[in-house]
C-alpha cells in the first residue's frame, strides 16, 4: 500500500513509499518508519544508512484501507536527494482558474441562510 509521510508540527508532505503488512507491523511496533522496497525486494528503515530518521507519531488508514498516512518527527532530509521533502519540483498548472460556487464550503455542504419564517437555518 502507499504510505504518505508528513512531518509532525509543520504538516509538510515529505515523501511517499510503499508498505506491506509486515512493514506496517514493524512501523507500529518499533516507532521507526519501515518501508518495503519494491526494486530491492527488502525492508528498509528510514535513516538506517543515511542517518535521516523518521520517528513515528501517528499512523492513519485511509477510508478504503489501501493507503496510510504516517506522521513523523523527521531528522535531517526526508528525500534521498538531500531535500527536506521529495515534493520540491512543482509543475506548472495551465488550466484556467475556476471559482468555487457560492454554495461551496470547506465541508462541501451547501451554505444556507436563515429563513424569514423561523430565523433558523434552512
Amino acid at each position: 500500500m502507499a504510505a504518505i509521510v508528513r512531518e509532525h508540527g509543520t504538516g509538510d508532505v515529505l515523501m511517499m513509499a510503499w508498505m506491506d503488512d509486515e512493514a506496517l507491523h514493524r512501523t507500529l511496533t518499533t516507532g521507526r518508519a519501515t518501508y518495503w522496497s519494491r526494486s530491492r525486494q527488502e525492508y528498509w528503515v528510514k535513516g538506517e544508512t543515511s542517518g535521516h530518521h523518521q520517528y513515528v507519531k501517528a499512523v492513519s488508514l485511509d477510508c478504503d484501507g489501501d493507503a496510510v498516512l504516517v506522521t513523523v518527527e523527521q531528522v535531517g532530509a526526508a528525500c534521498h536527494t538531500g531535500n527536506h521533502t521529495c515534493f520540491f519540483d512543482e509543475l506548472p498548472v495551465t488550466a484556467p482558474k475556476t471559482e468555487l460556487p457560492a454554495t461551496a464550503t470547506k465541508t462541501g455542504l451547501p451554505v444556507t441562510a436563515p429563513t424569514a419564517e423561523t430565523g433558523t437555518q434552512a
